[in-house]
């Protein structure tokens, strides 16, 4: 008896810290990611539409399909890719969401051993 009612206590406190996850706000507009790439700060802007992203990169502008797999994970693939590894779709799964960020994880489809994440800020709609 004592053990479901610490259960159940735990879990209804659990679910109130649940995080928030608007994440059909997030699937279309103006967005901006920063990230450290071998010392150095780069940033990229990008916009998405309900199926295209096009992404502004070191004064470089690419485009890639997006395919919804829910609110929050989509596969991104490079339209014309440049090499092999541009070639590979990336999952991305948006994990929280807050003001007008969400924090993201990606990786290249079939490698879910190496995950990364990201917070990505939308400038506008």
């Amino acid at each position: 008896m004592r053990i479901a009612t610490i259960s159940i206590l735990f879990l209804s406190v659990s679910a109130c810290f649940s995080p928030q996850r608007n994440c059909s706000d997030f699937q279309t507009g103006t967005f901006s990611f920063t990230s450290t790439v071998l010392g150095d700060t780069l940033t990229t802007k990008f916009t998405r539409t309900d199926s295209i992203e096009v992404d502004y990169y070191l004064n470089r502008v690419d485009s890639s399909s997006v395919r919804w797999l829910n609110d929050c994970e989509c596969i991104v693939k490079k339209l014309r890719p440049l090499s092999y590894q541009d070639s590979k779709a990336v999952h991305m799964k948006i994990l929280t969401t807050k003001d007008n960020t969400y924090t993201f994880e990606y990786n290249l489809v079939g490698d879910s051993a190496n995950k990364q994440r990201g917070v990505v800020t939308k400038l506008r709609n």
